[in-house]
């Protein structure tokens, strides 16, 4: 017989929101790689902590940076799920240097910075 120590409460289900091209940007990646997102947003989605992430709060509050790394290239998802209601993938792209290249970085500061006035503006509805 087997005793039940700890069991958590399913999540309700968040939506996700693509910011600008970044769903476009992910349909651009290996099927491998796309399958391996797809499993980790949904995983997000219920309120399971991804495999492979890395908080990344200097490009805003509660940013996450989802890594996959495979022989054709390491592949990064950058979303915010710190919202009640949405997940916010900010952006998808190919990791090509060791350092996440400036024009990745603005377009993920810029995409926050919308997502969080548009929250901002929820919250006072």
């Amino acid at each position: 017989m087997y005793k039940i120590l700890y069991m958590t409460q399913p999540q309700p289900e968040k939506s996700i929101y693509w910011i600008g091209s970044s769903l476009d940007d992910l349909k651009e990646f290996p099927a491998d790689v796309k399958k391996h997102f797809g499993f980790e947003l949904h995983a997000i989605q219920h309120g399971t902590e991804p495999a492979q992430w890395k908080p990344i709060p200097n490009w805003g509050t509660g940013v996450i940076e989802l890594k996959y790394k495979d022989s054709s290239g390491a592949y990064r998802v950058v979303y915010v799920a710190k919202f009640r209601h949405a997940i916010y993938i900010l952006h998808s792209f190919q990791k090509k240097t060791q350092q996440t290249a400036k024009p990745d970085v603005e377009i993920i500061k810029a995409r926050y910075k919308e997502i969080a006035l548009l929250e901002e503006q929820y919250e006072q509805d």
